[in-house]
């Protein structure tokens, strides 16, 4: 890539004000979903359900539902606020190179000699700032499931399970995170400036190491993970996966009833070897051929190649953001502007630059969630003409009225938040594409 040389040389300017742009995009970006999250509170105000709905839902759902999308609302307006406050004051009192240089004092003061250099300070560092992050934000936490998830009967947590999660999460990210954060820096040092093309191989590798990794050691962690009892259940669900030679090793139950009353399915694993996973919530408060059905609906976003092609576009985007970073992170002008006079640590640049990039991860995501949307609906196509209409609409149904899910949704703030179409979209396309098939 030829050209980031020069647009490296062109953004290293001096005096240049980089913590004004980085403020200023963070407000305008903050400004921007604020206003969506106005016009969807609006459309939670509304006392009748959509018409395609009208026969489905009970008005006494339906209110319940809104007054659980507003609970969220209000709760999701204090908590995008105190985000904001924290971003900026982080920025406006130089939190970032204070930190830094009290990590790097405490590596001087207690850690040998060879331990020292600026991969270990970044590794320290990054555990701070998470465990600092973790700790401001447990309030958050704390409220959203104790007090707003209880109020609409969703959580299951007790709080001895919910800070024993807070303990094993900081656990897993520094044995996890530590060596990956420690092969991120390697490289980059080592590579020079075509470190994007090894950096983006490296991140490759480690995602196909988790997708080995996480169903044996770490999800067993945080739930249990129990073979589908034999019965109807398992042989139509086996029937199916045969149906369309998906490769299903394991098929599994989860106690997700330990933590919420929310319902959900999906599958993960390898392209050879593929497990399914359903919530006992799901099993417990739905039909066998519902169950079926929403399976039928996951098992689409494979047969259509969905989950390849969504794996793609990631994996470009990382691969574009990795070149891009290449042209910020000897940017003298960026680390001085917030206050690294004497270094350029890597990591740090690395943060800046993401907020830099906001305005296009906007414009990525946007662009995801609409592909997203197209993916769900060909999805149900799928499970359509698989014979599973009428029980797919059940299903959904049923899921959006224990989920207390949003019945309808403004427009815009729909395109840019929603990687699923709104039920009434998709029970509309349901009926339309079943009566093609007759």
């Amino acid at each position: 890539m030829d050209f980031l040389g020069p647009l490296a040389q062109s953004l290293d300017r001096p005096g240049f004000d980089w913590k004004g742009l980085i403020i200023g995009i963070g407000l305008a970006h903050y400004a921007f979903e604020s206003y969506l999250s106005i016009r969807q509170h609006k459309k939670l105000q509304e006392t009748k359900p959509p018409k395609s709905l009208e026969a489905a839902v009970t008005q006494e759902v339906h209110d319940k539902s809104q007054a659980y999308g507003r609970a969220k609302s209000k709760y999701g307006f204090v908590e995008s606020f105190f985000g904001q406050v924290t971003n900026v004051s982080t920025i406006y009192f130089d939190v970032l190179p204070k930190g830094w240089a009290l990590v790097g004092g405490i590596i001087a003061q207690y850690a040998p000699a060879r331990f020292s250099g600026e991969i270990l300070q970044s590794i320290l560092f990054f555990i701070v700032f998470n465990l600092f992050s973790t700790i401001i934000n447990l309030p958050f936490s704390y409220y959203k499931t104790f007090v707003l998830e209880e109020k609409f009967g969703f959580n299951q947590q007790t709080k001895k399970l919910f800070f024993a999660d807070i303990v094993k999460t900081q656990i897993l990210f520094v044995v996890l995170g530590s060596p990956i954060l420690a092969g991120f820096l390697a490289i980059i040092k080592t590579f020079g400036d075509n470190f994007f093309y090894y950096l983006w191989l490296f991140v490759l590798g480690v995602q196909a190491l988790m997708i080995t990794v996480y169903p044996i050691w770490i999800l067993p962690l945080f739930n249990k993970l129990a073979p589908v009892d034999p019965g109807k259940l398992k042989t139509d669900v086996e029937a199916l996966a045969a149906k369309l030679k998906f490769p299903l090793k394991h098929l599994y139950v989860i106690d997700g009833s330990k933590r919420s009353a929310h319902s959900n399915a999906y599958f993960f694993g390898l392209p050879w070897s593929k497990h399914i996973v359903i919530y006992d919530t799901l099993i417990e408060k739905s039909e066998v051929s519902e169950v079926v059905a929403v399976l039928g609906h996951e098992l689409g976003h494979w047969k259509e190649g969905h989950t390849t092609k969504m794996f793609a576009i990631t994996q470009f985007h990382l691969f574009y953001i990795f070149a891009l970073f290449s042209a910020f992170i000897s940017n003298t002008s960026l680390y001085e502007a917030f206050g690294f006079f004497k270094t350029q640590p890597i990591l740090i640049g690395f943060l800046l630059f993401n907020d830099i990039l906001q305005p296009l991860d906007t414009v990525v995501k946007l662009f995801m969630n609409v592909l997203s949307r197209k993916f769900e609906f060909e999805a149900d196509a799928f499970a359509v003409n698989l014979g599973y209409a009428e029980e797919l609409s059940k299903s959904l149904i049923k899921l959006q009225v224990q989920n207390l899910a949003t019945m309808d949704a403004d427009w815009l703030y729909s395109c840019y938040h929603y990687t699923h179409p709104i039920l009434p979209e998709r029970l509309r396309a349901l009926e339309l594409k079943g009566k093609k098939a007759q």
